[in-house]
């Protein structure tokens, strides 16, 4: 530690993004001269997975003060819905929601074995996951299928058999995002939410998935950028609070593994205080290491700024050295000699052979795909019928959602059992023209299947406008699926036949496809509960 100097320990306590496919001069720039101890991999940076080895490979070999400590390389693979890597040869692993409906923890460990083995083979040692947040709120905006569910403990079962998963494989997990982010209607990326439970609620809810992870020894725990009046009665989020940082997870909790931050440029911190001020304040109330993912002249600004306020006397040198022995240490112990100097090993495609991961993700599938109601009998389908599947495609990239690199709808999962199945494609806003085409196409068919997409909040009024119109039409016929947030049957409860499949992803889809015709008895149950009449646990 002596013999870093100030800005190589700094460096150290920052994980930074850029945008291209290829180390780009701003991340040269960061790691060489401001010692930059991490990097974070978005969509934008991957093309192949032959191209993503091959840039975790260079990065490491980069120029640096510090050959000696390796790079941490992360990225958001939480699976289902958020997986930043979906391309060929990848392992299209399911999310947390999918995983609590079929609630076998076995097959939540195996999952994470899985991930983290493709991770390794690509050079990421760092995965922003599991997500551990209660999601007890219909209308989250953010957390939603990233959730194991509602059940405190489900969740925290779920996010141990997760984390021993990753870290048995060498990856480092990340318990986020803390203290919960379950219970919000705000999304941080774009405000600041508030969870305004009692310490009582807070300790029975939010807290103990977070508690099991620590005694899981769990490698890092991602902070929320909501607020927490009960922990902290200043109207600051967590990130930024020493009561919630210091007081509550390291003191209380006894977490003493690494804090980080989630990224600084969303607005709930930088509308409010900005990124290089809040660099500095979440490191006073805590934090090991602060995350900016996006703009190089922000990243620079805030690793000055934690220089200046060590040199004025704001921070102190013995906190940094404090967070920066945490740091090192995690890294000598997951990531060992310096990554530069390992061979790189060619990458083969798949990662992994489908022999071994095809009968994973087949049985999660078939476990998670859970029926809601059919008191109209609508199941299962004729075969020598034709079907009219309803599928709303995602057109624009949020925060939170991304469109899938490959695309794989229903009608194609449908093929094996009938050969009449038509596609009507629709946006996940439909317009009142496209709303229109659908149900004049729909008049010739007896068999329709809508399919919902929801992923901030609630479902949107187009989606709904179009299954009333349908159901005015064909009443008790039709068959929803939530491929998705499973709340949207609060819209239209009058619809007869609902199933819910918590993701879009081609093997939850061939699932669903069998019990759809018979061939498979659905088995999951509602991780969370959708209202009275269908609640946590119900499923046929």
């Amino acid at each position: 530690m002596s013999k870093l100097t100030l800005e190589q320990k700094i460096g150290q306590m920052f994980i930074c993004g850029f945008p291209s496919l290829v180390p780009s001069e701003g991340i040269k720039a960061l790691i060489a001269e401001h010692h930059l101890g991490g990097v974070i991999y978005f969509r934008r940076n991957i093309d192949s997975v032959g191209q993503l080895a091959k840039l975790s490979a260079d990065l490491q070999k980069l120029p640096r003060s510090t050959p000696e400590i390796p790079l941490f390389i992360s990225m958001d693979q939480e699976g289902g819905m958020v997986a930043r890597l979906d391309h060929d040869g990848v392992s299209r692993i399911q999310g947390n929601m999918a995983l609590g409906a079929a609630n076998d923890l076995s097959l939540t460990e195996e999952a994470a074995v899985l991930a983290a083995k493709e991770l390794t083979a690509l050079g990421i040692n760092l995965n922003f996951a599991p997500c551990v947040d209660v999601n007890n709120n219909p209308a989250n905006p953010v957390i939603g299928v990233r959730s194991f569910g509602e059940d405190p403990l489900r969740v925290a079962e779920h996010g141990v058999s997760a984390i021993r998963g990753y870290q048995s494989q060498g990856v480092s997990a990340t318990a986020k995002h803390f203290p919960g982010h379950g219970d919000t209607t705000v999304d941080s990326h774009h405000g600041l939410a508030s969870v305004p439970h009692s310490r009582e609620r807070l300790y029975s809810v939010e807290l103990p998935p977070f508690r099991k992870a620590i005694e899981a020894g769990v490698d890092m725990i991602m902070t929320a950028h909501v607020i927490f009046p009960a922990f902290e009665p200043d109207a600051i989020p967590a990130t930024l609070s020493r009561r919630v940082l210091t007081d509550l997870l390291r003191n209380e909790l006894g977490f003493e593994g690494v804090i980080i931050t989630d990224c600084l440029e969303m607005h709930a911190i930088s509308k409010s205080c900005g990124i290089a001020e809040g660099a500095v304040r979440a490191i006073e109330a805590g934090a090991d290491i602060v995350l900016v993912s996006h703009t190089l002249e922000e990243q620079v600004r805030a690793i000055q700024a934690v220089c200046a306020a060590v040199r004025s006397g704001r921070l102190t040198e013995e906190q940094i050295d404090e967070s920066v022995a945490r740091i090192l240490a995690l890294k000598q112990k997951r990531l060992g000699q310096a990554q530069a100097d390992l061979p790189v090993q060619p990458v083969a495609i798949p990662l992994t052979p489908a022999e071994v991961s095809e009968p994973l993700l087949r049985r999660i599938a078939e476990s998670s795909v859970t029926l809601v109601n059919d008191r109209s009998g609508n199941l299962p389908l004729a075969p020598e019928e034709p079907v009219l599947v309803v599928w709303p495609e995602l057109r624009h990239r949020t925060e939170v959602d991304e469109p899938a690199v490959h695309r794989y709808t229903l009608a194609d999962a449908l093929c094996p059992y009938t050969e009449q199945a038509t596609l009507a494609v629709v946006g996940t806003s439909p317009e009142q023209s496209e709303i229109q085409d659908v149900i004049e196409q729909s008049r010739k068919f007896k068999q329709i299947i809508v399919i919902t997409y929801t992923a901030e909040g609630e479902i949107s009024e187009g989606q709904i406008s179009l299954i009333k119109g349908l159901n005015e039409i064909h009443g008790s016929s039709i068959i929803v699926v939530s491929t998705r947030n499973p709340y949207d049957i609060n819209s239209f409860p009058e619809i007869g036949t609902y199933l819910c499949l918590y993701e879009n992803r081609q093997y939850s889809l061939d699932a669903l496809a069998k019990v759809l015709f018979g061939q498979l008895r659905p088995q999951g149950k509602l991780p969370v509960g959708l209202n009275p009449e269908f609640p946590m646990g119900h499923g046929l």
